[in-house]
């Protein structure tokens, strides 16, 4: 326990370092002054620490879109954002458990979550991605206490937040200055404002369908991963839980080898 709370006041710590605008603003302005091809790279680099302290970068993925438009800037800030919440992830599975578990009260129907990712782990973390009910840097850590596998959690995650990342980049692209990026609009020409505007609209417009499509796949899998608890626990298969599924301790499994002859 002593581990998790040192882990979240680092967390706090470094966290108001990196709220400050003014130094998202000066990181952007170097990248555009001063690194050239190399640009691209450290911006999706710079997803990691913003993820790890659960610092929203939606500033990096309009700074993306206005600094290298929207074909290379959606690369870097799409694989950026995988590159963070994948950081993240493994950060949560290691030094920062503790903590993350005892969070995880806060959340009581994350456990059908928990037993839905046992049958179907890459289709729920898509789901999760693509429905905004948590905060995508929270997501990170409560998932990382999950059986999701690794390579399942980075390419759900990947495809999850694509659409959101797609419409920030390109908003990114209609800015007029870099300082609009952090704040303001500056001053806008009407035209401009309803290019803008209608792009802005349409983005919402298939957001929305996206996120209704995506929530009411993600309530049926939930729904119907109520019952893989007692499927692990079913004698036809040669798998035998010691004790009910919970967050608090680790699945314990034992093969069944009599069933497993029964099986063969």
């Amino acid at each position: 326990m002593q581990q998790g709370y040192m882990f979240l006041c680092i967390l706090i710590r470094c966290e108001s370092l990196f709220l400050e605008e003014h130094v998202l603003k000066n990181f952007l302005t170097w990248i555009k002054s001063d690194l050239g091809p190399w640009g691209p790279l450290v911006l999706a680099v710079a997803y990691i620490p913003l993820s790890i302290l659960a610092v929203p970068a939606s500033v990096l993925t309009l700074g993306g879109g206005y600094l290298f438009g929207l074909p290379v800037g959606f690369v870097a800030d799409s694989t950026g954002a995988t590159l963070g919440a994948t950081a993240a992830f493994l950060l949560g599975r290691t030094i920062g458990r503790p903590y993350v578990k005892s969070k995880l009260k806060n959340y009581p129907r994350f456990q059908a979550v928990t037993i839905a990712i046992q049958k179907s782990g890459f289709k729920i973390v898509l789901l999760l991605r693509l429905v905004p009910l948590l905060p995508f840097n929270m997501l990170n850590y409560l998932l990382s206490v999950t059986p999701v596998r690794l390579v399942e959690y980075m390419l759900a995650s990947w495809l999850g937040m694509m659409p959101v990342t797609f419409a920030l980049v390109y908003v990114g692209t209609t800015l007029k200055d870099l300082s609009d990026v952090t704040h303001g609009w500056g001053e806008v020409s009407t035209i401009r404002w309803i290019f803008i505007a209608s792009g802005f609209l349409i983005s919402v417009i298939i957001l929305v369908y996206i996120f209704k499509t995506a929530k009411a796949s993600l309530e049926k899998a939930l729904e119907e991963g109520a019952g893989t608890d007692g499927l692990l626990a079913s004698p036809v298969l040669p798998f035998v839980a010691e004790a009910p599924l919970g967050l608090q301790n680790p699945l314990v499994i034992k093969i069944d080898s009599s069933a497993v002859d029964h099986v063969q």
